[in-house]
């Protein structure tokens, strides 16, 4: 029988990152900046990425794709974060966890494929440079990141699927800050060995599938990086690498923590940091690394700003 036929509970209680009131206050006025800082800057890479004629590039294509990704990951979590920071009460309806713990399995499988798409695209432009414009044609691009989507939303309805198979039939509160599926699961009325052996091998798939294909890409990546002759072709190459190098890293790196750690081993408080940190912290930081050293995106930034110096000028005449 479905979940439909058994649930009593009609909201969840969400604990959130502390319990302490003068806590709660000093939190909302981190993360609200925090929150604001991640969706300008994104917008900012996708806006640019649309109207400046130098970043028509396929790296700057799946760069897009991953700022409209996290512009909704950290929407879909830190608005309710932020209200019950100043709620005494708080609660998310079962439908508001059932769709936030959607969205967020379906982004995040999403960003995994779209990290490897990125990767792919570094290996051609460094390995097999003569060729990269025949081989990263637009609708390779296209293929990929809609088959990015596509793996991210079936993950996704896979794992919210089984969790409506299950009873919630009291208690109600969630030690988190969000509807994270390991942490809803711990409130089901009935056994939850299967979801839980599905999300193992379904992070197998999504998480270390990805992750596994993007370490060989950069062992090429490397060994071609090496064999260049001047220190200043090799750091040359490098750099085009390292931004995409540091984001892998931090996103991997909480999300291979979080989902392939034996259930035994988890504890709530290392869980709510780890989930903090991939899904508020690093979409954040996701434009800093992308634009801080890329003279591409200041270049196309300056030109925009002159551009429009120009205007003003021409509209005051």
């Amino acid at each position: 029988m479905g979940m439909w036929n058994y649930t009593t509970i009609e909201e969840f209680i969400l604990l959130g990152l502390t319990s302490l009131p003068n806590l709660q206050i000093i939190l909302f006025a981190i993360f609200l900046p925090c929150y604001i800082l991640s969706l300008k800057g994104n917008l900012a890479i996708i806006v640019i990425s649309r109207i400046s004629p130098r970043l028509y590039t396929p790296m700057y294509f799946f760069l897009s794709h991953l700022s409209f990704l996290d512009i909704w990951h950290t929407s879909v979590i830190v608005p309710v974060m932020l209200r019950n920071f100043l709620l005494e009460r708080k609660s998310i309806s079962f439908n508001g966890c059932t769709t936030q713990m959607f969205i967020h399995l379906s982004l995040g499988g999403t960003e995994c494929f779209l990290l490897l798409s990125m990767a792919y695209d570094r290996y051609v432009a460094i390995c097999v440079p003569l060729h990269y414009t025949t081989i990263m044609h637009p609708a390779l691009c296209i293929k990929m990141a809609t088959g990015s989507w596509v793996g991210g939303i079936v993950n996704s309805i896979v794992h919210t699927v089984l969790a409506l198979q299950l009873p919630f039939c009291g208690p109600n509160v969630i030690n988190h800050f969000f509807c994270e599926v390991p942490s809803v699961l711990e409130l089901a009325c009935a056994d939850t060995s299967v979801n839980k052996t599905v999300i193992f091998f379904c992070a197998m798939f999504v998480v270390m599938g990805p992750f596994f294909f993007i370490l060989i890409t950069y062992g090429y990546i490397i060994s071609s990086i090496l064999k260049i002759q001047t220190s200043v072709g090799r750091r040359k190459a490098f750099s085009t690498c390292a931004s995409h190098i540091i984001v892998v890293s931090l996103f991997y790196g909480t999300i291979i923590f979080m989902y392939m750690r034996p259930g035994s081993t988890h504890v709530a408080n290392q869980d709510k940091m780890a989930s903090l940190f991939y899904s508020v912290i690093a979409p954040m930081l996701n434009p800093l690394i992308y634009t801080l050293r890329n003279k591409d995106v200041i270049g196309s930034f300056m030109d925009l700003i002159r551009k429009n110096i120009r205007q003003e000028k021409g509209n005051g005449l």
